[in-house]
């Protein structure tokens, strides 16, 4: 199938004009890696976040934000699945913060979610996340406090499979964000005027999603922090068999993508692999991410990431020869309108099919008469919603959204299986859900905690659509009172319970300490470098 992943006719027809791009393929080290199926684990030393105010370049724009250092996205750190990452967080920024590994069954004492798994690192102070990184796949690391993840303090985690059965030449990471932070003021004063407000706009719609698709329209969308008219340029060479990790680390902005000329073929969605199916387009929502395979023709293509709903665009280029001109940024691909993904298409393999579920219950998303606060089983964050579970069981969670907009639901610390696509759904941990929609998602209970389970629209999060899953009776001390709230009223267990003094201080709490680090290397690279991996 991947043999025939070559690019179109159309490819040689590809719209071209303007300015060239920025050479590399933007942000920190992101030129991707490959190597060769059975790479062991090897040492390497622990990467240091250092959260603080910078000056950051978006191509021809400047602006000042919170990053983890001068660029964007942060760095990207590499571990082998099995291995250990260390991570040192120092926190120069004038407010606490933590750093959430999104998609990583971790240790719940590493999560970075304030107030349920640690405290927020004050000002001034540090953190060391150690933890080891089960699954291969590709993930994220994020800020968990306030509207912080809308600035940059983000970055990619990739996690290589030491028995990778895939063989492609070359691989790239694309990180998608859109951006508002220096420009049109910071997200805090975004959510200021949102709260204030209790209508949304109508005109951002898509059908795709069933309507009103976000709450904002942002001044730029990035690809590796570039901007379409200064954008990362991804260097390879005709014929290479291409592997693509893409990541979506924007606030407000689902995408529509697809790359000019050509079709791929989905590998991967949210670290697990699925059956490849060949698509020319697909969606990825916030928090999602996807892998993807292309063999690239000859010339220069272009990348492009519709902001559905929004008539705006992420944008970046795919160059294999030197002397083909640079395609126009505003060019309509036509594969945009193609054959495009659906969850339908996707199956896991049959050893990541999950047991069938013991019981179900019911999350029900809403919103609030105000129209400017999202709930979960008519609750929000400040007094959450609380499912149940016991260690070992598997539940079914039915989805349903009786809101009038689309969510994309992220569960931390698990994977799920999607159903009713068939028995042999993906494995996720963030899921997209239409108005009206109801998922059926199935969760083994196999990583004790307390865990947060929200909408990864970070503005809908912010106004409520966050709540619990739990092992257990709740612990004391366990809730969520907002993202610098006022602290809770204990969370409503599913069972029926309720939590003594379950409340939460809100994402602004006093700083941690970290855990005791393994004795065991942590994995990090920075590698500006294209590696090759055989093919099979």
């Amino acid at each position: 199938m991947f043999a025939a992943l070559g690019a179109t006719p159309a490819a040689a027809r590809a719209a071209t004009g303007g300015a060239g791009g920025a050479g590399g393929a933007g942000g920190a080290g992101l030129a991707g890696s490959a190597e060769g199926a059975g790479r062991a684990a090897r040492p390497a030393r622990g990467v240091t976040l250092r959260a603080r105010p910078a000056s950051v370049s978006l191509g021809r724009r400047t602006v000042s934000t919170w990053a983890y250092g001068e660029s964007l996205p942060g760095p990207r750190i590499e571990a082998t699945a099995g291995g250990i990452v260390r991570a040192r967080l120092v926190n120069d920024l004038p407010a606490p913060t933590t750093v959430h590994w999104h998609g990583i069954r971790i240790d719940p004492r590493m999560d970075g979610a304030p107030g349920y798994t640690q405290q927020a690192t004050r000002p001034g102070g540090t953190f060391d996340y150690v933890f080891e990184v089960p699954d291969p796949g590709t993930y994220f690391y994020h800020s968990h406090v306030g509207m912080q993840n809308d600035r940059g303090l983000y970055g990619p985690l990739i996690v290589e499979d030491p028995r990778e059965p895939l063989g492609y030449d070359e691989e790239f990471t694309v990180v998608l964000d859109d951006w508002l932070d220096g420009i049109s003021g910071t997200p805090d004063d975004a959510l200021r005027r949102l709260n204030a407000s209790t209508e949304h706009d109508d005109t951002l719609r898509s059908d795709l999603l069933g309507g009103v698709v976000g709450e904002l329209v942002h001044p730029y969308h990035l690809v590796n922090g570039r901007t379409p008219d200064a954008p990362a340029v991804f260097t390879s060479r005709p014929g290479r068999l291409v592997r693509f990790r893409m990541i979506n680390a924007a606030a407000d902005t689902p995408f529509r993508v697809a790359l000019g000329g050509h079709r791929i073929a989905i590998t991967h969605t949210d670290g697990f692999p699925c059956r490849p199916v060949t698509v020319d387009t697909f969606l990825i929502g916030m928090g999602e991410r996807y892998d993807f395979l292309v063999r690239l023709g000859p010339g220069a293509f272009p990348l492009v990431a519709e902001a559905e709903g929004k008539r705006a665009r992420a944008f970046a280029v795919v160059r294999t020869t030197k002397i083909a001109a640079t395609p126009n940024r505003n060019v309509r691909l036509p594969e945009l309108d193609g054959r495009i993904l659906t969850y339908a298409d996707l199956e896991a393999r049959g050893s990541d099919e999950l047991p069938r579920p013991a019981r179900r219950v019911t999350v029900t998303l809403g919103m609030r008469p105000s129209g400017n606060e999202w709930t979960m089983n008519d609750r929000l964050a400040n007094d959450p919603m609380r499912l149940r579970v016991e260690r070992g069981e598997t539940i079914r969670i039915v989805l349903d959204n009786q809101s009038p907009m689309w969510h994309p639901m992220h569960l931390h610390g698990h994977t799920f299986q999607l159903r009713g696509t068939g028995w042999g759904g993906p494995r996720k941990d963030t899921v997209n859900i239409k108005p009206r929609e109801r998922l059926n998602i199935d969760v083994k209970a196999d990583n004790p905690g307390e865990w947060m389970f929200h909408c990864h629209n970070l503005y809908h999060q912010e106004q409520g659509m966050m709540g619990t899953f739990g092992y257990g009776p709740p612990p004391a001390g366990v809730g969520h009172g907002g993202h610098g709230g006022q602290g809770g009223r204990g969370g409503q267990d599913a069972r029926g319970g309720r939590g003594r003094d379950a409340g939460h201080a809100g994402h602004g709490g006093d700083g941690g300490r970290g855990a005791s680090r393994p004795d065991k290397p942590a994995e990090r690279a920075d590698s500006r470098r294209h590696r090759r991996k055989p093919k099979r």
